[in-house]
């Protein structure tokens, strides 16, 4: 009875040439041609949205360390 849940043995890997750099940057070149770079109008809205939620996130960790911080404090009987 053979086990379906075992695992193959690994094959031996053919050894692959390393590319040159001009053909390396060749293909970089190519890679950044198909992206789609966004317009000045969503890269200024994306700004925006990122900006509007790193001031909301700080918000609530600065609120969540103060609450805890008074918490703390009202617990161990330290100073207010």
């Amino acid at each position: 009875m053979t086990d379906s849940k075992a695992v193959p043995t690994p094959r031996r890997r053919e050894k692959q040439q390393r590319t040159g750099l001009f053909t390396f940057y060749r293909q970089v070149v190519a890679e950044l041609r198909k992206v789609v770079w966004p317009t000045q109008q969503q890269l200024s809205t994306y700004f925006v949205v990122v900006i509007a939620f790193v001031v909301v996130m700080m918000a609530i960790v600065s609120a969540l360390d103060l609450g805890f911080g008074k918490l703390m404090f009202w617990a161990f009987g330290g100073r207010d």
